[in-house]
């Protein structure tokens, strides 16, 4: 994955999620079953995890446009909505939200 895709650390921490389960349950007496469950547990979890505030960022800008659509305000105070909204979006290469 190129380094300029904003998903690359995302993609890197759901990997080492993923390496990391293996590692560990590498040495387990469970089962393959077992063993993949967890790999599998891991892996949705790293995702969660980094997909959550990019899912919340994405709902409230839903919530915003949903506003803005209802034309219960005016072209300046939709526009002032709108920039408002957009500097909190997530930052694309943390997950965070600035």
């Amino acid at each position: 994955m190129p380094k300029d895709n904003p998903n690359t650390e995302r993609y890197i921490a759901i990997a080492r999620a993923c390496l990391k389960a293996i590692n560990d349950t590498a040495a387990d007496k469970g089962s393959r079953e077992e063993k993949i469950e967890a790999v599998y547990k891991a892996i949705d979890k790293a995702f969660q995890k980094e997909f959550a505030d990019y899912r919340q960022s994405v709902a409230i800008m839903a919530t915003v446009l949903e506003r803005i659509a209802s034309g219960d305000l005016n072209a300046d105070q939709a526009a002032d909505l709108a920039k408002k909204t957009l500097s909190q979006k997530p930052d694309s290469n943390s997950g965070q939200v600035h």
